[in-house]
């Protein structure tokens, strides 16, 4: 088996790709990869980590405080560490609110410092598309920084190096029902002889994108303030009974409560449109001039497409006024389930902590399903090259 470490896991959104893999349309076990820990600083999402993976050992701390006695103290079997997965956090880098190169853009020295512990033959890394155009405080790409810094390994005085590839994939390409562009690089050692380069997964030649109506359509709805936990449609889809499998509850499908400007916004927008929207149609006199929105984005206040993929979820997938997250058939906000189902979680993967923290965990995931072409590719590209 390929000895895995997740590093900045969340809940496990890439460990779960690697940890599962679909059969006739099933979740089943992919035997494939044994992941020797995960490690998480956030609370919540450590909890939730060792919920859905209660055999993998989860460290609940800063990175910062890891190094090779820590581990040793663990009792860990990290002799020939064959991977290391995950991605730094992306808010710093992220192109919506403000780009500060501050402590958490910083955070890929931590991820390259754990690669000079463990010496991996290999790793993936994940952020947001912003770390292509972010520059540091010397004005000097983030992006060449990072790769270079994986490049050679002087400063921890040894001869460790990667070769780096970098591309961005889009998860609508890998059936995951939102568009969602991130930027990977996977590092391959110097030292190692590859026959075989790495080569990330490639889309379908023709592929059927995954629509929002696809995805929850056969979710309950929902009024103002309402919930259940019961399914009240069986699921329409082939992506539907994937991610219900034998789930016989439903977990965090709720709505919050909006006051009645909210609602009368909410109400207003229609499908594809957001706060210009709302704004011509008060300059037109359609709405009264209280319903006019002086802050925001251009997609804050957006409703989804039905038969289109969800734009990027994020943290706040349940706020209206954030970044297009309205259903596009009913008057509110996405709810904690709807949001992982367009990301493609499983009914069944269970989240910890209040609604906020629940939206993080999801909103700051790898799909799953991206997660597991990714892990196609690393079985290839190990099976190829080291399986003799």
């Amino acid at each position: 088996m390929i000895k895995v470490v997740d590093l900045f896991s969340g809940a496990g959104g890439l460990t779960l790709g690697f940890r599962k893999k679909i059969y006739r349309n099933r979740f089943i076990e992919n035997n494939k990869f044994n992941i020797v820990f995960a490690n998480e600083i956030v609370p919540e999402a450590a909890e939730a980590f060792s919920v859905n993976f209660p055999d993998i050992p989860m460290i609940e701390d800063d990175i910062s405080n890891l190094d090779k006695e820590y581990l040793q103290r663990m009792y860990l079997d990290l002799k020939n560490v064959d991977l290391i997965i995950g991605g730094p956090p992306c808010q710093s880098f992220s192109t919506v609110g403000k780009r500060q190169y501050d402590a958490r853009a910083k955070m890929y020295k931590e991820y390259r410092r754990m690669l000079s512990i463990l010496e991996p033959k290999m790793f993936v890394f994940e952020n947001v598309l912003g770390l292509l155009t972010m520059k540091n405080n010397l004005g000097t790409p983030v992006i060449q920084d990072v790769e270079e810094s994986f490049r050679s390994f002087k400063d921890f005085g040894n001869d460790l190096g990667y070769v780096i590839h970098k591309k961005v994939l889009n998860a609508k390409d890998f059936g995951v029902p939102q568009s969602r562009e991130r930027v990977f690089l996977v590092g391959v050692r110097k030292d190692l002889d590859i026959k075989y380069e790495w080569k990330f997964p490639q889309p379908a030649v023709y592929p059927k994108l995954v629509t929002v109506a696809d995805a929850i359509s056969d979710l309950p709805e929902l009024v103002n303030g309402s919930g259940t936990n019961r399914y009240s449609k069986k699921p329409k889809t082939r992506y539907q009974h994937l991610m219900r499998g034998t789930q016989k509850i439903l977990l965090n499908h709720v709505n919050g409560y909006n006051g009645k400007r909210m609602q009368c916004i909410i109400e207003a927008v229609v499908e594809g449109e957001g706060r210009p929207y709302i704004n011509k149609l008060v300059k037109k006199k359609k709405l009264p001039k209280e319903l006019y929105l002086t802050s925001g984005y251009r997609n804050s206040y957006g409703r989804l497409w039905w038969d289109k993929p969800a734009t990027t979820i994020t943290n706040n997938l349940s706020t209206p006024s954030s970044l297009r997250c309205i259903h596009p058939k009913q008057n509110r906000a996405l709810t904690s389930r709807e949001g992982a189902r367009l990301q493609s979680f499983p009914d069944s993967f269970k989240f910890v902590g209040s609604k906020e923290k629940i939206n993080s965990q999801i909103g700051n995931a790898v799909p799953p399903l991206l997660g597991m072409q990714l892990a196609n590719a690393v079985y290839d590209f190990f099976d190829k090259n080291f399986n003799k």
